[in-house]
């Protein structure tokens, strides 16, 4: 025990965990170890005498499990950005029996009855805000955990939360193997034909850590599609990148997904009837702030014909402009992105392409990002090369606020690599809470192509707005200031939590930042005007396609988790396709952003039933965004208002209470609308 480094708290800046001293070796030790010992502490918890207080009961559970979470945050964050057999390993063997750890304490009735008591008393207990809330939360995730359930239907609801717990597990690990496995590889340069210099040294780059030395390896994104059907001259190759991007996780190998997926619904379908509810969709989201499916469904049909028209009507432009040419096939997905630029140039003279040279990752990261958030909240960040991270690529900034003081530590690891999951995400290593005196340590992950050795990574307009998004997340994490560790940062409800996040893409193209981060890599030259003023002019443009991409997956995500425990599903293909067709979202050549076998949002991550939270925070950062432009942008005025009654506040009071509190009233559709052109 006195050479595992997670039995102690860290003594390094900001509690930073010791990397430079962790091996897969402690991971094990440190959970049955931690897991015990907070076993132990809620045991002290309900065999006190003393009666159930505020203190004794609610701070002594925030106070509990410090070893396991050190544990489990650090090999978490390692899990899914850079893992290895032995650590999926470890991830196999933990994840049942940390849902039975969970389960032994929220399911335990002698806590519950503890935690009721106080709830029930609430009103007569003097607590703060603050504590009051806390409590209810507690309240509220026992009951939503099975804490009230009968003693058989606990021991039933245990057993389905384990056998969950290793099916994600699996989905996860498969989708990873299948991703991987289906990068294209590419024999001839000439069928590269309009990559530039940059991402064909890339592939190259690619190919050769797999030992193809000679060759190009296009890798898969865990989303439909690829980056680089933008330039890609080679309709051929662009089919076979679309036609791989479609099947992963379906191809009927040991690395399918499909059979994982149907087993996970019908278990949260089972789970959801014993909480005596119609589907799981329904058991999750009454505890978000849509409160229904209905609720979600009634926003999402307001906006689903309007996009799919939009849609169409792009879709008709871009068939034009293939006759144009003097082609004469039929516009199919592989072709959506490259006609989208061309007839994006031709309309509002945008050339994405040529504006790469100017979103090289350093500037955009410290004169953009890190720009922006010094403007609105004066926080400031210094590069610590001298801390040890989980990966030689994941960087290390101390940020500072104004007055000197230290805020945290924010980490980027920015870079794609085989060991690392799709996407785009936040962690937090260490969540801010005054209780024990913690500052944050959160985490940006991307999966940005990594160029040779030498050569600048130069980002798309995409992998810009990416960057500013996960920053977003960064900063919820950062600017928490809140007590209680349970409520610190990020944790907030699931269709709540994009919301900051989406906020903060509106600083990629306000004047101040971007003409400060838009500079040639090379010349330095700032990026032309015109070319800002077309992209602002040009900000509904392909918006039919992203808004029908969108919903269509928000759509598959409700139909999978509205099956009942009576419903037969076997065919995954054909439920996906019925569920898109029925709510009119079936345009063939705009496919669902993710499709079911690879859809770990909701089969690997904690997004089941949650997904349409996107355009549903989406809503109120619309009109957040409204708000800061009617009273001046980029100010320090604005930016403290923001941090004081939302960033600050983690998940200590209500989420649209926070908003109220922020914008003065509830949020509104219309400027949401607006932005994606669909009124």
């Amino acid at each position: 025990m006195a050479e595992n480094p997670f039995f102690e708290r860290s003594t390094l800046p900001f509690e930073l965990p010791p990397f430079s001293v962790i091996k897969d070796e402690h991971y094990l030790p440190a959970f049955y170890e931690g897991a015990k010992t907070q076993i132990a502490e809620v045991a002290a918890i309900i065999d006190a005498k003393e009666p159930a207080t505020f203190e004794n009961t609610i701070v002594a559970l925030e106070k509990s499990g410090q070893l396991l979470g050190r544990m489990l945050n650090v090999f978490y964050n390692k899990s899914s950005s850079d893992t290895s057999d032995a650590i999926d390993d470890i991830e196999a063997e933990i994840a049942p029996k940390l849902a039975a750890h969970s389960d032994a304490i929220q399911l335990n009735p002698k806590l519950f009855a503890k935690i009721k008591a106080l709830y029930d008393n609430r009103d007569s207990s003097d607590l703060n805000s603050e504590d009051s809330w806390l409590l209810e939360k507690y309240y509220r995730d026992l009951v939503h955990a099975g804490a009230h359930l009968d003693e058989a239907q606990r021991v039933e609801l245990k057993g389905i939360n384990e056998e969950l717990s290793k099916l994600q597990t699996g989905f996860g690990k498969n989708l990873l193997a299948d991703t991987n496995d289906l990068g294209i590889v590419v024999d001839n340069l000439s069928d590269l034909d309009g990559l530039t210099q940059n991402e064909i040294a890339t592939a190259a780059n690619a190919a050769k850590e797999r030992g193809l030395t000679g060759k190009y390896l296009l890798a898969m994104v865990n989303f439909t599609g690829n980056p680089l059907l933008t330039t890609l001259r080679s309709r051929e190759l662009r089919k076979k990148i679309m036609d791989a991007s479609l099947v992963k996780g379906n191809r009927g190998n040991d690395k399918d997904t499909k059979n994982i997926l149907l087993q996970m619904v019908k278990l949260r379908a089972r789970r959801a009837k014993l909480f005596g509810v119609k589907s799981h969709a329904e058991y999750v989201i009454h505890e978000q702030t849509a409160g229904s499916p209905e609720r979600v469904h009634k926003v999402l049909k307001e906006i689903a014909p309007s996009a799919v028209k939009n849609a169409r009507s792009e879709g008709a432009e871009l068939q034009a402009a293939i006759s144009a040419e003097g082609e004469s096939f039929e516009l199919a997905s592989w072709d959506w992105d490259m006609y989208s630029e061309k007839v994006r140039l031709a309309k509002h003279n945008v050339d994405t392409a040529a504006m790469r040279p100017y979103f090289e990752l350093e500037r955009v990261l410290k004169d953009g990002v890190f720009f922006a958030a010094t403007k609105l909240f004066g926080i400031t960040f210094k590069e610590r090369k001298d801390l040890v991270t989980y990966h030689p690529e994941a960087r290390a900034f101390e940020v500072t606020n104004e007055d000197g003081s230290p805020l945290g530590l924010y980490i980027g690891d920015f870079f794609t690599r085989d060991s690392k999951r799709g996407g785009a995400w936040m962690n937090s290593l260490v969540d801010q809470n005054f209780l024990l005196g913690q500052l944050p340590v959160v985490v940006n992950n991307l999966n940005i192509p990594k160029p040779p050795v030498g050569e600048a990574a130069l980002l798309t307009l995409d992998f810009t707005t990416t960057l500013f998004h996960e920053f977003g997340h960064a900063l919820h994490g950062l600017l928490s200031q809140v007590k209680y560790p349970r409520v610190s940062g990020t944790s907030v409800q699931r269709d709540f939590v994009e919301f900051p996040s989406q906020v903060n893409e509106m600083w990629i193209l306000w004047p101040e930042v971007i003409n400060n981060y838009a500079k040639h890599y090379q010349t330095g030259e700032q990026m032309p005007s015109e070319w800002i003023e077309n992209l602002k002019a040009a900000s509904t443009f392909n918006e039919g396609f992203a808004t029908t991409s969108y919903l269509a997956a928000a759509i598959l995500d409700l139909a999978w988790h509205s099956i009942t425990e009576d419903d037969e599903v076997n065919d995954v293909n054909e439920f996906e396709r019925k569920a898109i067709a029925e709510y009119g979202l079936d345009y063939l050549p705009v496919h669902t952003r993710y499709r079911s076998t690879y859809f770990s949002h909701i089969f690997a991550g904690g997004y089941s039933a949650g997904y349409y939270g996107y355009i549903w925070s989406e809503v109120l950062d619309a009109d957040s965004v409204e708000w800061f432009k009617e009273n001046g942008g980029l100010t320090r005025a604005n930016g403290d208002h923001f941090r004081n009654e939302l960033l600050s506040r983690g998940g200590s009071i209500d989420s649209m209470q926070m908003f109220r509190n922020f914008r003065g009233r509830d949020a509104t559709i219309t400027p949401l609308l607006t932005r994606r052109g669909l009124n």
